[in-house]
């Protein structure tokens, strides 16, 4: 079903959203792309043009030249600072706050939007940008990326407070396992839930893609939220053809008062 902006919310997806009283929201980079985050591939403009993101998303690249790499990620940053969460990030803040509901986030975003729209996260499946620990001991570090207006090619990063190594951003990369205790708690999240909406994400980038499956399975219920095709879509139940801009604000004013 396609949505344009004047038309109510489907029959069947307030059927399922109202009744649900254990939600979980899991989204991905279509959320941050109303905000006009760059996708992971779209921040590649300029300087950084002639450097492949997937070569530099990586522990070897680390090693090789930490400085270009932590450059690349306060680029990444600075971009993300510059953009404000949109109406999807608020309805799912307004949502998770309502009575009688009890509302999960699970992003597969490195960005913080959720969490200054207001949201609790439950999980960051992929890390997150910000929160910056030690390359080496992996402790969690208080230090910030530099205020960059323009890409920089080589910045040298901070140094970890416990053992004098370089503190790498809190992402996840090629190559590495996904952070084991937030990618159960996802997993638990969505199969202990009534309801899981899926908002935004492809669901080709594993092992975060299993999840609606592994909902799925258990008798969930899925909603995808996309206004494309996705590799989710023959996983839910309904498919909502809009954006999460678009659609959650919609969902949250069309909740019952509980």
């Amino acid at each position: 079903m396609t949505q344009t902006p004047d038309e109510p919310v489907p029959g069947r997806v307030l059927e399922l959203v109202r009744r649900a009283q254990r939600v979980c929201v899991l989204t991905g980079a279509g959320m941050s792309a109303e905000s006009g985050v760059p996708t992971f591939r779209d921040v590649q403009v300029g300087l950084w043009e002639r450097f492949d993101p997937a070569e530099l998303a990586t522990p070897r690249a680390w090693e090789e030249d930490p400085a270009l790499v932590w450059s690349w990620y306060a680029w990444r940053a600075a971009l993300v600072r510059g953009a404000e969460p949109n109406a999807g990030h608020a309805a799912v803040a307004e949502w998770q706050r309502r009575p009688g509901v009890e509302l999960s986030v699970v992003t597969q975003n490195v960005d913080d939007l959720h969490e200054r729209a207001g949201a609790q996260v439950l999980a960051h499946v992929h890390g997150s940008l910000f929160a910056l620990r030690c390359g080496v001991c992996g402790s969690p570090s208080a230090a910030a990326y530099p205020e960059v207006a323009e890409p920089v090619d080589h910045l040298e990063p901070p140094t970890c407070e416990v053992c004098g190594a370089a503190v790498r951003p809190g992402v996840v990369w090629f190559g590495e396992a996904l952070p084991e205790e937030e990618f159960f708690a996802a997993v638990q999240a969505a199969q202990d839930a009534d309801l899981l909406v899926v908002v935004g994400t492809s669901g080709l980038v594993h092992p975060a893609a299993t999840v609606p499956h592994l909902a799925g399975a258990r008798g969930v219920p899925v909603l995808e939220i996309n206004p494309q095709e996705t590799a989710v879509s023959e996983a839910a139940d309904v498919v909502w053809r809009t954006t999460a801009a678009q659609a959650l604000p919609r969902i949250v004013a069309a909740l019952p008062d509980r």
